[in-house]
């Protein structure tokens, strides 16, 4: 990928700089229940308070139709105050850029920060219409992308407002997730192993496509590897299938031979939920009327065998339900293993960031990436739009 235009390579001084992060956190009776994404932003927003720029943030939250008070960012604002321990001013402009705002701009001195309303409050800017993105381009003379898990969204606050801004460049966040992503695909230490999950083969066939040419070995698990298996002519009861994937699921396992590694055993419940009756079986031996909802322990040994000599893993997706309690012990039982190995591990996924988390193991990974989709199309090869529209060196 071409090298941007970062932080570093900027005169902030006295510069009004808009930066586009993401705060979309999970937030009920205005307590913020994960400040993750909001901790990820912090490097950024230091070296501006540092290098005395004007700060503005801006970013979504949720998927609000208009104006709506529960999906406002004024409690994100409250808890940046507290990490930063300093004045975050929020402008409550439903408009997002409205009098208030620029009331507060005007007043804005070097090293202060102004945090905008949600920008999904208007309307135009999912759809990047020019109107809000030269409202938002007006407000500054720089503007910084940080917001990796909205790379992925030709949206105004994203890819619209580049064309209103006389600079551009990106944030510490997004720099990292284009190195360790970038290098973990395109020039790995070997042998680099991908381990894919969660409950669709349909939300990750380019992924696989794209992987399968560059890595050593593929593991498949989640609800995904069902329709692998059923592809491999196993009975897979009511477990979650994807008919009209068995084909090209047949044609990937004909084209990698023995790189792709799947299930040998699984956890079979009778109901999908968590305090369902359970047992676990071969593969071949899935009943007719049960579901798999997690990979059994000689899968866990299999797995974690194939592991052994690696030096780089990409990891996304879960092992199998790991929302239910008794589902979840393969998901944390290869969370652990990558752990404790002393190699560069790259995860990303929602559930795959919540078992690290859950097992307190963040800090034995090489890179956690805060983008679900965005990392998702990243693995799949793609260029990211909100990413492309930033200034290259």
């Amino acid at each position: 990928m071409l090298k941007k235009v970062t932080v570093d390579d900027l005169d902030l001084k006295s510069k009004r700089v808009l930066v586009r992060v993401d705060f979309n956190v999970p937030i009920k009776d205005g307590i913020i229940s994960d400040n993750t994404r909001i901790l990820a932003a912090l490097k950024t927003i230091k070296k501006l308070i540092e290098s005395g720029a004007k700060i503005i943030l801006c970013s979504h939250l949720g998927k609000p139709k208009g104006f709506d008070e529960n999906f406002s960012l004024e409690p994100v604002a409250h808890e940046l105050e507290k990490l930063l321990d300093r004045k975050v001013f929020f402008s409550h402009d439903k408009n997002v850029v409205g009098d208030e705002t620029k009331k507060f701009l005007g007043e804005l001195k070097d090293g202060e920060i102004l945090l905008l309303e949600n920008t999904r409050f208007r309307a135009e800017e999912t759809k990047n219409l020019d109107d809000f993105s030269r409202e938002l381009g007006e407000l500054a003379d720089i503007f910084v992308n940080d917001a990796f898990g909205s790379a992925h969204r030709v949206h105004c606050s994203t890819v619209g407002i580049t064309k209103f801004v006389k600079q551009t460049a990106i944030g510490y966040l997004i720099e990292k997730e284009i190195k360790f992503l970038g290098e973990a695909v395109n020039n790995p230490k070997r042998p680099l192993i991908a381990i894919l999950g969660g409950a669709k083969v349909s939300d990750k066939i380019k992924v696989i496509e794209n992987l399968l040419g560059k890595v050593d070995k593929l593991i498949i698990g989640g609800g995904m590897a069902f329709t692998f298996l059923k592809a491999k002519g196993f009975n897979v009861g009511k477990s979650l299938l994807e008919e009209d994937k068995i084909d090209y699921a047949r044609d990937m396992l004909n084209k990698a031979g023995d790189k792709i590694i799947l299930p040998v055993d699984i956890v079979i419940a009778k109901e999908f939920k968590n305090d369902s009756e359970y047992e676990t079986v071969p593969c071949n031996k899935i009943l007719d009327d049960w579901m798999g909802l997690d990979i059994g322990k000689e899968t866990c040994d299999l797995f974690i065998n194939n592991l052994k000599d690696v030096q780089t893993v990409i990891w996304n997706g879960p092992m199998g339900v790991f929302e239910f309690d008794s589902f979840a012990r393969g998901t944390l039982v290869i969370a652990q293993a990558i752990a404790d190995l002393n190699i560069i591990s790259v995860i990303g996924g929602g559930d795959s960031v919540a078992a690290i988390n859950k097992l307190k193991l963040a800090d034995k990974m090489t890179h956690i990436s805060t983008g679900g989709g965005a990392s998702l199309e990243f693995l799949e090869g793609k260029e990211l739009p909100g990413i492309a529209a930033i200034a290259n060196k």
